[in-house]
């Protein structure tokens, strides 16, 4: 007996999991990106928030990096999968357990012939040793084991995505908070200025020197002036509180640095898209699933063999607790239990149906999540590109239309056309300062989305930056 035990020991050891061994799936991979920058450089693995050369953009990104709560719960996740990891893989090994008990019993002697040499009621002392060790033939606990440590690559691949996804969310939304206060600002110069036209043509219409068209025109366009810093009053403490969540703060002001347009302009990351593959945590936070998917179709197949174990107990049973210990108070067994299915009704083939076709699932989402890597990489690229030509045309319209609003000014002072030309040119030069801003913004907040889509090393920068607050 001992021999077969050894035997299945060695079996055990030497044994194949069964289902599929993973492979790392074929992946049509482009050579080049569509709209490549001929400047890009290698930065991927710097902190690039801090080309924009604003330390409070950068103190904000440290609070949000140590802060903020997606992140802290992100890492808590972590530390679910790996209990659940070490939980797993303990069943590799043998389980080993004691246990023991005393306590007094009493025999009925009613209606039977109780022997009168037999204490009644009598004590009774037990201590015992037991294990149990299922033998791992076809691999069903190292599958589940491979699945469980994928999957807890996988959470950490999402504790990283995470952290890609906070550090561009909060540089996005620091530079849509500075885009407002610099078009409140555009509003409130305008608002000025027409009020000092309509209390001007106010004092000429009482004298007759002006019509009401044009006063009225005048009082539109300063109302108008007035409802755009109403809504920037509005939008302002909204976008505050937004970054502050992102902060991991309650509601409230966020300090300014520098305004929208001293900003600097980050310079264009260069890679390649296979780089993707090894940069960009949600892609490998797909394979990982992927692999534990892999893994648990050979914990359903398993369940097609016998399961084989060995159990054992060995302890001590007395009556007198001081001849506990002694040998002939020993007591134990050992067995060999195995159980195999014979008839489950398609259970099993079913288990295994369904593990194969979430195999399969994830490994078209994979494919689907590196697809829109690549499409999100292309969109970045092109938008940076024309977003600045499109700023540096709204740059040259502003230059012009202060032109013509000066020009105008001049002809009607000297009486040579109405106060709506002078109208016009300034809501057309208040329009396109608007557009530039917003345009501005747009531009800047490209750089953020490519590097988010680019990946890189600078993900593990931002990472020591939350270890941090940890210390």
């Amino acid at each position: 007996m001992k021999k077969a035990i050894i035997f299945l020991v060695a079996v055990a050891l030497a044994g194949c999991a069964v289902g599929p061994d993973y492979r790392k799936p074929t992946v049509d991979v482009p050579q080049s990106f569509r709209f490549e920058d001929g400047e890009a450089r290698d930065l991927s693995n710097a902190a690039w928030w801090e080309q924009f050369d604003d330390p409070v953009l950068n103190e904000l990104i440290q609070i949000a990096l140590q802060e903020n709560k997606d992140v802290k719960v992100a890492a808590v996740r972590i530390e679910e999968f790996v209990g659940q990891y070490m939980t797993t893989r303990a069943a590799l090994f043998p389980q080993i357990g004691v246990g023991a008990s005393g306590g007094m019993q009493r025999f009925t002697e009613s209606g039977s012939a109780f022997p009168s040499s037999v204490k009644n009621p009598n004590d009774f002392y037990e201590i015992f040793l037991n294990g149990n060790w299922e033998i791992d033939i076809w691999g069903k606990i190292r599958r589940a084991t491979e699945a469980s440590r994928a999957e807890i690559l996988s959470s950490e691949e999402g504790r990283r995505a995470v952290i890609l996804t906070l550090v561009a969310a909060v540089a996005s939304s620091y530079i849509d908070l500075r885009d407002a206060d610099m078009e409140w600002e555009i509003s409130k110069k305008t608002a000025e200025a027409y009020k000092e036209s309509l209390r001007i043509f106010e004092l000429r219409f009482k004298e007759g020197f002006s019509s009401s068209v044009e006063l009225n025109m005048i009082k539109a366009e300063y109302e108008q002036a007035l409802s755009r810093i109403s809504f920037y009053q509005k939008t302002i403490p909204q976008l505050e509180n937004a970054l502050s969540i992102l902060l991991g703060r309650n509601p409230g002001p966020i300090p300014r640095g520098k305004t929208l347009d001293g900003l600097a302009l980050p310079i264009v990351p260069s890679g390649l898209p296979s780089d993707l593959l090894e940069q960009r945590p949600d892609i490998r936070r797909a394979e990982q699933n992927l692999i534990a998917a892999n893994a648990r179709i050979g914990v359903a197949k398993s369940l097609y063999y016998p399961s084989i174990s060995l159990t054992g107990i060995f302890g001590f049973s007395s009556t007198d607790l001081s001849k506990l210990f002694r040998s002939s108070a020993q007591a134990w067994t050992w067995a060999v239990p195995v159980t195999a299915p014979i008839f489950t009704a398609g259970a099993i083939r079913g288990q295994v149906k369904a593990t194969e076709a979430f195999q399969q699932e994830l490994l078209i989402r994979y494919q689907q999540t590196i697809q829109i890597a690549f499409r999100e990489v292309d969109d970045s690229l092109v938008d940076q590109k024309q977003t600045k030509v499109e700023l540096e045309a709204l740059g040259r319209q502003v230059v012009a239309l202060k032109e013509y609003a000066r020009l105008a000014q001049l002809r009607f002072d000297n009486g040579y056309t109405s106060y709506l030309e002078v109208l016009d040119a300034n809501r057309s030069l208040f329009d396109a300062e608007l557009r530039y801003a917003q345009t501005n913004a747009i531009l800047l907040r490209s750089f953020v989305n490519l590097y988010k889509a680019m990946g890189g090393g600078w993900v593990e920068v931002a990472d020591k930056m939350t270890a941090q607050g940890n210390n």
